[in-house]
């Protein structure tokens, strides 16, 4: 049951679905992701009726296509549908992640350490779906203390290293890291800037796959991400910016970081943040020997290697726009738990 005690603007915010194309820019962002996918389907049939494609790759790219056009309504339903469905959201895919993470790593095994990432990765997104930015900051160190604190507890200082220093680690990346996607959504703006995001981390990943393939040359980490080369980041990251300064002047119009100049940063470090975010998941796996973290997603492997590059983009983009405007600055505060 919704409890009607919480402020109107806070209510409106999670549940207000009736207002979800208020902002033009949410409608263009949502016909634009429409035209991309039918582009796509139309880009492989070319592709197929000119025989430029293998009948394994066209199998392939369809089986990845048909990955999209399912995921892409499953990301973009909850962000329109208001702040606290997108919560949900994203808790739901931390814990996938982490569930990914625990399972290669072995740290499934140690339960108390996975329960006690569990709980604070819930924790932490309910912080931030209280607006309650204290305890958001406060529970980062916290929980880190608490997982050392219990491994000492257990007297088994054998593996304390790997087993303490795995559970901050995925705390750090599933709880923190991805906890800022959640309290994005205290903003009363919250649509506009997660669709830019996400947008901009999924075209970052094409743009460097297309301009790698298309121009070649050396690699640029050869033993973490064979496939990756120094033409393919350095194309991204010029192109991304473009397209983030572009979406980014209608997103933020008006407002601090719509300064030309804060834009083109925040595309820089969007695009930088995602390959550096995809290049540490792809060395975890590369140091265990696996191939993808899962294989939920035909294609694409599991949750964990479609969202690696929001890891790092995520915290990146949600403290830039902190730093020059704020972020949910007028919205009421701890809406839950009262003041």
């Amino acid at each position: 049951m919704i409890d009607f005690s919480i402020p109107p603007a806070a209510h409106q915010r999670l549940f207000g679905t009736a207002h979800a194309f208020d902002d033009p820019i949410v409608v263009r962002l949502t016909i634009g992701v429409g035209i991309i996918l039918l582009l796509g389907l139309s880009i492989i049939a070319a592709l197929s009726a000119a025989g430029r494609v293998s009948p394994d790759l066209r199998r392939e790219l369809i089986k990845r296509y048909l990955a999209w056009v399912v995921m892409t309504p499953l990301v973009l339903g909850p962000i329109l549908a208001g702040a606290a469905w997108t919560i949900l959201l994203i808790t739901i895919i931390s814990l996938m992640c982490y569930r990914e993470f625990a399972r290669a790593t072995g740290l499934f095994r140690e339960k108390t350490m996975s329960a006690l990432v569990t709980l604070g990765i819930i924790t932490l997104n309910l912080a931030a779906l209280d607006h309650w930015y204290g305890l958001f900051v406060a529970l980062g160190p916290l929980t880190f203390v608490i997982i050392a604190a219990v491994g000492v507890l257990a007297d088994r200082p054998k593996g304390y290293i790997q087993r303490v220093g795995l559970a901050a680690l995925a705390f750090l990346f599933f709880g923190v890291c991805m906890g800022h996607l959640s309290y994005f959504a205290n903003d009363e703006r919250y649509r506009p800037m997660l669709l830019l995001l996400v947008i901009c981390v999924a075209i970052n990943d094409v743009l460097a796959f297309t301009v790698g393939k298309t121009i070649g040359g050396p690699k640029l980490a050869p033993q973490t991400s064979p496939n990756k080369t120094i033409s393919g980041a350095i194309g991204a990251l010029l192109l991304t910016t473009v397209i983030v300064v572009w979406i980014g002047s209608y997103v933020f119009n008006a407002q601090p970081m719509g300064d030309w100049r804060n834009l083109v940063l925040l595309g820089l470090i969007i695009s930088a943040a995602g390959q550096l975010g995809d290049l540490t998941i792809s060395s975890i796996k590369r140091d265990i020997g696996i191939k993808d973290m899962g294989t939920l997603i035909p294609g694409h492997g599991g949750v964990l290697d479609r969202c690696n590059s929001l890891l790092l983009a995520a915290p990146a983009m949600f403290h830039l726009v902190g730093y020059f405007q704020g972020i949910g600055v007028e919205q009421p505060v701890r809406i839950l738990s009262g003041n």
